[in-house]
């Protein structure tokens, strides 16, 4: 029965506990204030919804807290249970291997009827279920009884003089003041983690080796320099931009300046339909159309230049993936970003500066040049830097057309690798969080995230200075 109990799906049971409780409590919030509309001995201070919903939110949070609680430690405390349970023989298991098979038995125990035909293995097994059969129950009902308790206690403190109204506002202030910490939280939670395992690595590897380095092979755990990734990352991240921001702009200038409503409302969703493309399409792209092209025009000009005695060999790589062909496709991705935030700040300039320029003798032209550019230059700013961000997390398009080679070459037909792959590959698979290899994945992500923010706060420097000076 308890084994039975650890395959519900406990997400929709305390879902639709916390409808049903909720639901009662709202509805035992209203009868109870319309009772004060009856007597008519005071009249009330809120109406009848809202000692509801009064009731219904201290029903409703015992349900959503029990739920958290069992979301973050639900997992956990099983597995903690199980392991103090194990025989004396599993002693012999390193800790890393103890929580490998810790894991088997969890997946395990999440099919039904599952036997692997292993006597030792199964009994962990139903024993895995009981355990976290046992926990849903529990939990089932310490949220039932916890908010059938908090709807009883509400109920009770209505009357004719309770401000019900205030209490919710006030409910609704602390939940939207929630959801704002829990934003904060979580970055701080990524920022503390990517620190703590960085400092690990560090301990490990000096700080001046990893960051300049030349040689990249941690899949061996062997050299960890991460000079090659940064370098790769950068390139191909400056070859998008080069395509993206003058194609996205001049879009964005001509949509809002020069295109009728009719062709604009044709072009812009075309536009947009690029940003919903998944990126695996624009890898297969990039691999079967842009990187043989790259190469072919690469062994053209080789082939010209020793013709006409400039070179005495090949002189690009002209390899069959190319950070080059990696940048094209990812600058064509994000052209949407750039062309569509700079259409919507540049139609948002007020048309006085536009009247004051032409009164002035400016022609469209000039007008836009020197008065709504430069008006709309820190939404512009906001959004390069949002496509710049975006080149840079992309991973997809270099694994398929910018090869996975840790190196420094200012040939853009050569492959390169960047940061985001590498840190695919050293997480895939079962590896081990202790090892150099692994926690090297660690600290190239802080690298890019104080890159990022390095980013972020020029953006915010400049967008700042030039409100002041427009507005």
């Amino acid at each position: 029965m308890l084994s039975e109990l650890g395959h519900l799906p406990m997400d929709f049971l305390l879902l639709a506990a916390a409808v049903t409780l909720a639901s009662l409590g709202f509805i035992a919030g209203r009868l109870r204030a319309e009772q004060f509309s009856f007597n008519g001995d005071e009249h009330p201070n809120s109406r009848p919804n809202a000692h509801g919903y009064f009731v219904l939110m201290w029903s409703l949070v015992p349900v959503v807290l029990v739920g958290l609680g069992y979301t973050f430690f639900g997992e956990g405390t099983s597995r903690a249970i199980l392991r103090s349970e194990l025989p004396a023989g599993f002693s012999i298991l390193s800790p890393g291997e103890l929580t490998t098979y810790i894991e088997t038995v969890a997946r395990a125990a999440r099919m039904p009827d599952f036997l692997s035909g292993e006597r030792v293995f199964d009994t962990v097994t139903d024993r895995y279920g009981e355990i976290r059969g046992t926990l849903n129950l529990l939990t089932l009902l310490l949220a039932c009884v916890l908010s059938f308790g908090g709807m009883v206690l509400a109920r009770r403190s209505l009357s004719p003089a309770f401000r019900a109204r205030q209490h919710v506002e006030s409910g609704i202030e602390w939940f939207l003041f929630l959801c704002a910490a829990l934003a904060i939280a979580t970055t701080v939670g990524i920022v503390a983690s990517l620190v703590f395992e960085s400092m690990r690595f560090f301990a490990e590897v000096p700080v001046w080796d990893f960051l300049f380095g030349t040689r990249w092979n941690a899949q061996t755990s062997a050299e960890f320099g991460a000079l090659p990734l940064f370098f790769g990352t950068f390139m191909i991240s400056f070859l998008a931009m080069v395509v993206a921001a003058p194609v996205g702009l001049f879009a964005a200038i001509y949509l809002s300046e020069y295109a009728s409503g009719r062709v604009r409302a044709i072009i812009k969703p075309l536009l947009e339909i690029l940003a919903g493309i998944p990126t695996v399409v624009y890898g297969f792209f990039a691999l079967l159309v842009i990187a043989p092209t790259v190469r072919t025009v690469a062994l053209w000009i080789n082939a010209q230049l020793i013709a006409w005695g400039l070179a005495d060999g090949a002189l690009l790589a002209a390899q069959p993936t190319s950070a080059l062909a990696a940048g094209i496709v990812m600058g064509i991705m994000v052209i949407p970003f750039v062309s569509s935030l700079s259409d919507d700040v540049i139609r948002a300039v007020p048309q006085s500066l536009r009247d004051g320029a032409f009164a002035m003798g400016a022609t469209k032209s000039e007008a836009i040049r020197q008065v709504v550019v430069p008006a709309a230059l820190p939404g512009i700013i906001a959004a390069l830097l949002l496509a710049v961000s975006r080149a840079i997390g992309e991973t997809m398009i270099v694994v398929m057309a910018a090869g996975q080679r840790a190196r420094i070459s200012p040939d853009p037909t050569s492959d390169l690798t960047t940061i985001t792959v590498q840190i695919v590959s050293l997480l895939t698979g079962e590896s081990e969080f202790d090892s150099p290899k692994t926690l090297s994945a660690f600290a190239l992500g802080l690298v890019l995230f104080l890159v990022t923010l390095v980013f972020n706060l020029v953006a915010i420097t400049v967008v700042k200075r030039f409100r002041e000076k427009y507005e």
